[in-house]
Parts: structure tokens; sequence; C-alpha cells
């Protein structure tokens, strides 16, 4: 009986290693190109403040949602407002000088008044001496007197008009600087607050409140809230043959039973060095309920579905386009393929039973 189970062994082995075969089938093939996928927001941003100084408070979580223009932080800092003070009393003083009750140009109005009263009061002075003179009635240099003082009044009363007008429009000029100076004043004021641009949510803060940050550090990460889009890299051998609009067939690593159609909508033309892929954009056309910033999957971007296509899974294909048969190795034509099958085109056909290598 010992002997009779030792020669059994080499005959039962030879059983369990006995392959099975499998036949060529026709299916439905369908040629994608593969690419990672990682779930990213829509609109996702990184916020940086405009200028340095210790971040004062955080008005905001992680997982906060925020409206346009809503206040999300402030920096603080003493030197602005101070400015935005100094240049509001600028600003109120200059409009004083040009629209206030006691202006200068009030005053250059009065004399002007006044002037005016002088030249209308010389003037029929001159004008009766003329008339005396014209009848030899007085002297000569009484003539000449009441003409010059008539003559220096006219003068007069012009250098006073031009000295209005150039004091106008000195006094308009440096009230449109003090208003400047207050707008710019204001504006470098709320560089310290910082804003959200968009209606979104908070889903990184990277500072805490008492810390230095600068126009270089990144205080947060914010994205629309409810809507996401496909972050793929594609490798630059297959990125020629992508292009926008084509379908995608996605699975997540947060859904493994799962699929979900995505269309592409957006192709980055700049390869990146260090990964030698190009970033490409997609969206979902029925995303799940739940999804979250940095889920990761794959993708396949659709290239061609064939129906009825005589096919083998890819693992049986040798080098050079070989497969194993049981009449050996035989050579096939290939054709189109994806991560799971590949077709045949001539070679073999579906009585043809092939081996695993």
């Amino acid at each position: 009986m010992k002997y009779l189970a030792l020669a059994l062994i080499p005959f039962l082995i030879s059983c369990s290693e006995k392959k099975e075969g499998m036949h060529p089938e026709y299916v439905v093939l369908t040629q994608s190109v593969y690419a990672s996928v990682i779930v990213e927001p829509e609109d996702l941003y990184n916020v940086y403040p405009t200028v340095a100084g210790i971040l004062d408070s955080l008005l905001v979580d992680e997982g906060s949602i925020v409206n346009e223009g809503q206040v999300i932080a402030h920096i603080v800092s003493q030197s602005p407002e101070i400015a935005s003070e100094n240049a509001r009393l600028s600003m109120e003083l200059a409009e004083s000088k040009y629209q206030g009750s006691a202006t200068l140009l009030g005053n250059i109005e009065q004399e002007i008044s006044l002037a005016k009263a002088q030249l209308s009061l010389d003037s029929v002075n001159f004008i009766r001496q003329q008339n005396l003179w014209n009848q030899n009635i007085g002297s000569q240099s009484e003539f000449e007197n009441r003409k010059l003082k008539y003559e220096q009044s006219r003068n007069n009363l012009d250098l006073l008009n031009q000295r209005y007008e150039q004091t106008q429009v000195e006094l308009r000029n440096a009230y449109r600087r003090s208003k400047n100076a207050l707008e710019q004043a204001n504006t470098n004021l709320q560089d310290y607050t910082i804003r959200s641009r968009m209606d979104g949510m908070v889903y990184e803060i990277l500072k805490e409140e008492g810390e230095f940050i600068s126009s270089q550090s990144v205080l947060a990460k914010l994205g629309r809230a409810e809507s996401f889009v496909l972050k793929m890299q594609v490798d630059e051998v297959d990125i020629a043959q992508v292009s926008m609009g084509q379908a995608c067939i996605i699975s997540l690593d947060a859904y493994p039973e799962q699929t979900f159609d995505a269309r592409i909508t957006k192709i980055f033309p700049f390869k990146n060095e260090r990964t030698q892929t190009f970033e490409v954009e997609a969206k979902m056309d029925n995303p799940p309920k739940v999804l979250y910033a940095g889920l990761a999957g794959e993708a396949n971007i659709v290239l061609e579905i064939r129906e009825n296509v005589l096919s083998i899974p890819i693992e049986y294909l040798l080098e050079n386009d070989r497969v194993k048969t049981s009449d050996g190795e035989i050579e096939v034509k290939t054709g189109i393929r994806n991560m799971e099958r590949i077709e045949i085109i001539s070679g073999i056909d579906t009585t043809t039973t092939l081996y695993k290598p």
C-alpha cells in the first residue's frame, strides 16, 4: 500500500496542475484611456492675505458655509487705521477750504465785489472829468489822475478775477487729491480684512490666531459647497486621444460597488514635468449624494465602443501578439483594447482553447 500511495502522488499532482482553458468570446468592447482621479470642489482656491501681519481673529471654521464678501479673518495693525484717520482729516480740511462757508474763495469774492464798486465809482468820476475836460473845464493833471484811477481799478478787478479762477482750480484739485488719498487709505485698511470671494465652503484652515502670516502664506482653502469636479492625471502618451466632451466611467474607492458617468470639461495644455502627465477635468452626470474633497478613484476615458467584438482577456496574450493554445503558441492579429480585454482580428476563433501563460 505504501508503494501504491507513492505512485499515485505524481498522478494527483499532474491533475492538480492541469490548467483549464477558455475560448475567445464576442463581447461589447470599450477602448479607453486610464487616469487616476481625485475629487475636488469646483473653483477651489487658496486664500492669501494681501498684507503681512499677525492673524488677529478667524471668524470661520473648517466646514463653514460662507457667502461672497463675508469676512473670514482679520489681520491686526495700527498703522493703516492711523493713516486712514489722517487722510479723513485732510480731506475734511480740503473740503472746508473748497466748499465751506468761510472759504478762501468767499474772501476773494468779497474783494471782487468791492473792486467792482470801486471801478464803477472811478468810471463815473473819469467820465465826468472827461466831459468837463472836453468843455475846457478843469486841469489836465486832474483829468489824468481820474483816468489813472479808473485804469487801476479796472486792472485790479481783472487781477482779482484771475486770482479767483486760479484759487478755485487749486482748491478743487486739492480736495480731489485728499478724497483719493482717503479712498486709498481705506482700501489699504480693507486689506487687513480677509473676505470670501464666492458663496462656498471653507475646506481647510492652515493658520491659527496669533500666527504671523504674509502674502506668501496660504490662510485657507475655499471652494463651492455642493459642486465638485474630477481632477484626472492622464499620461502624456494618451493625452492626444482625449478631447472635450468625452465620456468617462468613474470608480471611487469610497463607493467600491458603483460606477459613475462623467464627461471631460477641461484639458490643461501644460504637462507636469515631474509626473509626465496632463491634468484633465471632468464633471459627473450622476454624482452620489455624499462627496468629500480628496476622494480618490480611477477613470476610464471612453475612446470607442464596439459591439460583437471577438476578444480574449488581456492576461492570455503573450509577447509579440501570441497566445498559448492546445496546439502550441499561435500568432494573432489584435485590435482595440482596454484594461481587461483585447480584440482578436484574426488567428483564432471561438473554438480555440486558450491557456494562461
